[in-house]
């Protein structure tokens, strides 16, 4: 294993020359460098296989927290807000890792299943150890970029592999129940796909629960069985990081921003905003674009 990380190092230290993420010539995958330990992250974390080459690092997603490693990777099988955190890092060894996002349709390619089924939902992430076969399958992938021609023809093979090696693994039933029709995992990641579009809207639980068809209680547990998150938190997450967004590609005032992602009182969204990231709003763009200029003299 020792020597297969080092190779995958090698290989993307070879196609990132600052830190940052970077975006490959193979749809869907991508590098994250960073010298330096971050301060946290706030993201919606699209579904994908994430692997480490160089360094370690946090997710927390509601109260659970997954660490992850060169020895472990971790897979999402929904769209989430997270927090994540880069907490082993430095200018001689820097984070290395491998992003690898996926859809339905390529889970259910892999597993070849009728979308009949109907199991217990699950937790929507999770952390699991590394083996030589799928670092082998990542490995293949990623060499790719050096043979450009060979990416049309090769690349989907190889992320099928990386696919089916994880499917075999503990993980591999959940990545199952949230592709497969059916299933109660398929209602919430239905339901969250319809918050995530729907953001600025109010959250009605009832119609949420009709759409899942649950009652509202088993409705509200089985959403936090998956994503660690009441609806309630998870809406305010989203709208709270698209607020964040739009205060720092447009000249807007934070009140205008709390109404387009669809608070009401901006005095609440103030408070939340802060209690999110850890400062009121006008601060914290302030704080973010001259930490911007910043890196961009150095």
């Amino acid at each position: 294993m020792k020597d297969r990380q080092q190779q995958l190092v090698k290989l993307i230290e070879n196609h990132t020359n600052t830190d940052g993420t970077i975006e490959t010539e193979i749809d869907k995958l991508g590098f994250i460098r960073s010298s330096s330990l971050s301060e946290p992250l706030h993201s919606l974390f699209e579904p994908s296989v994430c692997f480490i080459a160089q360094g370690s690092k946090i997710v927390m997603v509601g109260d659970d927290i997954f660490h992850y490693d060169p020895n472990h990777y971790l897979i999402a099988s929904v769209h989430l807000p997270i927090t994540g955190k880069i907490i082993k890092a430095t200018e001689d060894k820097p984070y290395l890792g491998v992003k690898l996002r996926f859809t339905t349709e390529e889970i259910l390619d892999v597993i070849k299943v009728k979308q009949d089924h109907s199991a217990p939902a699950q937790r929507a992430i999770m952390v699991n150890e590394t083996t030589a076969n799928i670092l082998d399958a990542v490995i293949r992938l990623i060499s790719l970029l050096d043979t450009p021609e060979d990416i049309p023809a090769l690349a989907p093979l190889y992320k099928r592999e990386i696919l089916y090696r994880i499917w075999q693994k503990e993980d591999g039933e959940q990545m199952r129940e949230f592709a497969v029709m059916g299933s109660q995992a398929q209602a919430i990641k239905e339901v969250i796909q319809t918050i995530n579009e729907e953001f600025d809207q109010p959250l009605r639980i009832d119609v949420l629960a009709k759409m899942a068809k649950m009652s509202v209680s088993s409705f509200h547990h089985y959403f936090k069985q998956v994503t660690s998150l009441s609806p309630l938190k998870y809406q305010k997450k989203i709208r709270l990081q698209e607020a964040r967004k739009l205060l720092m590609s447009e000249p807007i005032e934070a009140a205008e921003a709390a109404f387009q992602v669809g608070y009401e009182s901006p005095s609440q969204f103030s408070r939340e905003y802060s209690r999110m990231f850890g400062y009121p709003p006008v601060s914290d763009v302030k704080r973010l674009r001259d930490s911007l200029t910043n890196s961009a003299e150095k």
